[in-house]
């Protein structure tokens, strides 16, 4: 898909040819979908700071939310780091579910049908609507990305990253008209770094680790699956998404996919 298409405010769902016809119907029931609604993660939701092996922090780093790690034990640097609005989970029950419930999360993130593929371009600069953004390898941000909510109650931005996700130090996510951190999920195929300085908004699920490097701030979340969660003096805090969005843009998305794809084979 060209760079042309960016900033589109709205989904198409296919074209129909049966009998030699040539229909150039939309299908009914998907066109003028936008994206909205939030995502379920379960147990997770709660967290600000998820592993799978080690938390490790240095400096008075500010966290508001959960802290968690399982199946590893150890969280370190607290103090000095600080966690208000949640406690510290070593492997407990409720750490083993909340990564549990980010895999979930993450697997339905990563099955998405794709809006526009972003492969090769840096998202720095990009002014961007509701929808499902693909890399098919590693994601860069140097600068600010601009994510447009378009008044949407709960606008749903998802970016599938098939490796890295890394920030240019002072890099920006910013949200406008409606968008917040809540409705924003980056589905990372391997490790996400935060350059310095660097202000972030949105969830990152990884499956490997993450490294937040000095004075980084996320709003939003920060998961890894099977690795580390690394911090440096960082502002980390946890967003709570309105109850009644939850899923809802996802069933749009995924019912427009299933259209597309029964389109494409002549059903």
């Amino acid at each position: 898909m060209s760079s042309g298409t960016m900033g589109r405010k709205r989904f198409g769902c296919g074209v129909s040819a049966k009998r030699g016809v040539l229909a150039l119907a939309v299908v009914a029931g998907c066109a003028g979908v936008r994206a909205e609604g939030a995502v379920n993660l379960g147990s997770a939701e709660s967290f600000a700071v998820l592993a799978a092996t080690t938390v490790t922090n240095t400096g008075p780093s500010a966290i508001f939310g959960d802290v968690g790690v399982s199946p590893g034990t150890a969280i370190t640097g607290f103090p000095p780091g600080m966690v208000t609005g949640g406690t510290l989970h070593s492997n407990d029950a409720v750490a083993m579910q909340a990564q549990i419930d980010a895999t979930a999360a993450y697997v339905m993130l990563a099955a998405l049908p794709v809006t526009q593929v972003l492969t090769g371009m840096d998202l720095g600069g990009l002014t961007l609507t509701p929808g499902v953004y693909f890399f098919s390898s590693s994601a860069q941000l140097t600068g600010t990305l601009t994510l447009d909510g378009q008044g949407l109650a709960n606008p749903l931005f998802v970016f599938q990253i098939g490796s890295t996700l890394t920030t240019a130090s002072a890099s920006s996510v910013v949200g406008i008209n409606g968008a917040d951190g809540c409705d924003i999920f980056f589905q990372v195929g391997s490790s996400a770094t935060l350059g310095t300085g660097t202000a972030f908004a949105g969830t990152i699920i990884a499956t490997a680790s993450n490294t937040l490097t000095t004075g980084a701030s996320v709003d939003g979340r920060v998961i890894a699956l099977n690795g580390a969660v690394t911090l440096d003096t960082n502002a980390v805090t946890h967003c709570i998404p309105a109850p009644s969005s939850v899923a809802a843009g996802l069933m749009l998305l995924a019912g427009c996919g299933a259209r597309r794809r029964r389109v494409v084979q002549g059903v």
